[in-house]
């Protein structure tokens, strides 16, 4: 079969022919679409702080595929990959039973972004945040793929204002059309937190942070008093300099999210959530299929930050 390939951690996968995977047919997914995030970049450098495969492996930890079923493709889901036979090839090993049924009407470029990023913003809100209808959130890297679902999901869950943050102008613009009330410029650092106070009314509950750095420190300041700060990426910097008065002054609530520490039966409930949403057309995401073929080149493509979800699909053509 056909495979993208990790031949050597730090570089780029190269489409090479591989040997299908060795398993029963109930673990053996034959991929329609699987989907590139940074995880899947971090994974490859051979440093993921949760390990990495030895080389040479197949990347993609999920992926929408139909089960095969005495030989024969089943109905469309959306599932885990267990590395190293990965999503990024014809087919794939199902980890663990970890499947979600999609709704027809659900394209697979939609159901491939609602995973990863769309789990992790759903349960940012929910699960750690607590978001209560009527409250005022902000949402940081709102022109990525995660924050355009969490700017989507907030306004379902009846946030009485949602504020959307990024560097990226069209990004901005995307978000406002999405659901969001304000928006704040995150690439001019100087009077940002002042900036985001005026955007959110004087009144900051929840901030959903992917990025850390000075914008989330920006965000942390501008707080309301019992405000839950939640932090899942460092797309700015790994490091922040935050001063304690800002966080005890005000009683904040600083909660870190790691999906990898979500039991699968929630985040199961999350993509379905997302789905139906997704099929009431009430969640729209931007993607763009790709064919195997062009791997090397997605890959460097979602290093950049494309704004966008990079899926590709070994039915696609060249």
């Amino acid at each position: 079969m056909r495979a993208a390939v990790i031949e050597r951690y730090g570089e780029p996968p190269v489409l090479r022919q591989r040997d299908e995977p060795n398993a029963d047919g109930a673990n053996l997914v034959e991929v329609t679409a699987a989907p590139l995030n940074p995880v899947d970049l971090s994974i490859a450098t051979g440093k993921f702080y949760a390990g990495s495969p030895p080389t040479p492996y197949v990347p993609g930890g999920e992926g929408v595929g139909r089960p095969l079923q005495s030989g024969k493709p089943g109905p469309r889901v959306y599932f885990r990959a267990a590395l190293p036979d990965g999503s990024l090839a014809e087919r794939a090993l199902i980890s663990s039973g970890q499947t979600v049924p999609i709704p027809d009407s659900v394209p697979d470029g939609v159901a491939a972004a609602l995973g990863t990023p769309g789990i992790a913003g759903y349960l940012a809100l929910t699960r750690r945040a607590q978001l209560k209808a009527g409250e005022t959130v902000l949402i940081l890297g709102a022109s990525g793929v995660l924050g355009t679902i969490a700017v989507q999901v907030a306004r379902l869950l009846g946030a009485g204002r949602v504020i959307a943050g990024a560097r990226d102008p069209r990004g901005l613009a995307r978000a406002k059309d999405l659901g969001a009330h304000a928006t704040v410029d995150l690439k001019q650092t100087d009077g940002l937190t002042d900036r985001i106070r005026e955007a959110s009314g004087g009144q900051l509950h929840v901030v959903i942070d992917p990025v850390w750095g000075v914008p989330g420190v920006a965000a942390l300041e501008a707080m309301s008093p019992n405000g839950r700060f939640v932090q899942l990426g460092q797309s700015a910097s790994p490091e922040a300099v935050v001063k304690s008065g800002a966080v005890r002054g005000r009683y904040l609530s600083i909660l870190g999210y790691t999906t990898f520490l979500v039991p699968w039966e929630e985040q199961a409930a999350a993509y379905r959530k997302l789905a139906d949403h997704a099929a009431a057309g009430q969640i729209k995401v931007e993607f763009e299929i790709l064919p195997l073929e062009a791997a090397p080149d997605a890959w460097k493509q979602q290093a950049a930050s494309p704004h966008r979800k990079l899926v590709l699909s070994p039915q696609a053509r060249p």
